[in-house]
C-alpha cells in the first residue's frame, strides 16, 4: 500500500509515518518544515527507513496536484495545518490559506487524479465553538459541563468561532461534502488534546508537552522564573497519547462505514485533566512543586472539551488503550531521555 502523509514531519504525522515504515509499506511525506521541530522529526524518520520526501506546501495547488498525480496513494493522512489558536488570531490569512485552502487543494487534487484514495483528516474540537449556551459548574479543580458530563457527542451543533475554528471547520465540512458530491472516501476526526513522542510543544500549542517540560525544568533546577497559565487552571480537556492516535487512523482507513463521517476523538472522561490536575500529577511523579502565575484567559478558550468516543467505538471499533497517567509517564520519558513510544 502507498501512504501519503501531509505534514508528515509534525507530531502526529511523524508518528503515523513511523508506523507505515514499521509495516514495510510505501511512504511519501509532504511537509514544508515550517513547524518548530519538523526538521528534527524528518531526521528521525530518515534514520528509521526509506521514503520519498516532498518539501512542498499545501497552500500551493500545483505542488499538491503534482504530488498526488505522481503518487496516487491508497491512503492520505492529511495532517498538514496551522495548529495554534494564537497564530490564527495574529495571522488569520496564514491560518485560512493553510487549513481551509490547503485542504481544498488536497481534496480537489484527489478528485481529479486519485479518486480511490482514502483521505483521513485531523480536524479539531474547535468546530463546536465556545459552548456559550451551555452551563458549567466550577468545582475545586475543574469545570464540569452540566448538559454533557460524559463528553460531547457529534450531535452538538457546529459553531465556528475564532479564525482557527473557521478554517478547521471549513476544511472539516469540505471533506464531508466531497464525499457526498464526488464520492471521495473521506473521514474526519475532531480531535481533542493529543500528545506524545516527536511533539515539540511551544507556549501556545501542545499544552501537555509544554507543562511536562516546565515540570522537568523545575526538577532539574533550570526554571528561572514562574511559568504562566491562561485563566484559573480549571479548564478541562481529555488527552490522547500519540500511540492511540496511530491506532485510530489505521483502524479507520479501511472502514467503509466511516467514509463521509465525522468523529469526536479524545481520551474520554477517564483521561480528562484540568491544568491544575495535570500539575498535581506531575508534582506527585517528580516530587516537585508546580509554582505558576495566572494571566488573562485566552480568546475563545473552551472551559471544557471532553470527547464522547461512542460513535468511533461503534463504527470503527476503536477506543483508547493508555490511561492519561501511563501516557504522561511516557511523555516525561521522551522529554527527559528521548525514549520514543
Amino acid at each position: 500500500m502507498r501512504y501519503l502523509i501531509t505534514g508528515g514531519c509534525g507530531f502526529v504525522g511523524s508518528n503515523l509515518a513511523m508506523e507505515v515504515l514499521k509495516r514495510g509499506e510505501e511512504l511519501f511525506v509532504l511537509d514544508n518544515l515550517y513547524r518548530h521541530g519538523s526538521a528534527e522529526n524528518l531526521g528521525v524518520l530518515r534514520s528509521i527507513g526509506d521514503f520519498k520526501f516532498y518539501p512542498a506546501d499545501i497552500r500551493n495547488a500545483n505542488d499538491v496536484e503534482t504530488v498526488i498525480r505522481e503518487v496516487k496513494p491508497d491512503y492520505i493522512f492529511h495532517l498538514a495545518g496551522q495548529v495554534a489558536m494564537t497564530t490564527s488570531i495574529s495571522n488569520p490569512r496564514l491560518d485560512f490559506e493553510t487549513n481551509a485552502l490547503g485542504t481544498f487543494n488536497v481534496l480537489d487534487s484527489v478528485r481529479k487524479h486519485s479518486p480511490d484514495s482514502v483521505v483521513l483528516y485531523s480536524s479539531s474540537n474547535k468546530v463546536y465553538g465556545d459552548f456559550e449556551t451551555l452551563n458549567f459548574d466550577e468545582l475545586e479543580t475543574r469545570y464540569v459541563c452540566r448538559e454533557y458530563p460524559e463528553g460531547f457527542p457529534e450531535s452538538v451543533g457546529l459553531d465556528f468561532q475564532s479564525p482557527y475554528g473557521c478554517s478547521k471547520g471549513a476544511a472539516d465540512q469540505y471533506l464531508r461534502d466531497f464525499h457526498r458530491i464526488f464520492g471521495l472516501k473521506t473521514i474526519v476526526f475532531r480531535h481533542s488534546s493529543m500528545y506524545g513522542s516527536n511533539q515539540h510543544s511551544t507556549y501556545d500549542q501542545g499544552w501537555i508537552g509544554w507543562f511536562c517540560q516546565q515540570a522537568l525544568n523545575i526538577r532539574n533546577g533550570t526554571q528561572k522564573e514562574l511559568f504562566t497559565i491562561s485563566g484559573n487552571g480549571k479548564q478541562v480537556r481529555d488527552v490522547l497519547h500519540g500511540s492511540d492516535v496511530v491506532g485510530l487512523y489505521f483502524a479507520a482507513k479501511d472502514c467503509a462505514a466511516a467514509y463521509g463521517q465525522a468523529f469526536n476523538i479524545g481520551g474520554g472522561v477517564k483521561s480528562s485533566l484540568s491544568l491544575l490536575e495535570l500539575f498535581a500529577l506531575l508534582e506527585r511523579k517528580l516530587g516537585i512543586k508546580m509554582a505558576f502565575r495566572e494571566i488573562a484567559w485566552r480568546e475563545s478558550d473552551q472551559r471544557v472539551f471532553v470527547a464522547d468516543n461512542t460513535k468511533a467505538t461503534s463504527i470503527i471499533g476503536w477506543q483508547p488503550k493508555l490511561t492519561c497517567e501511563q501516557g504522561i509517564t511516557a511523555m516525561l520519558e521522551y522529554l527527559d531521555k528521548g525514549v520514543i513510544r
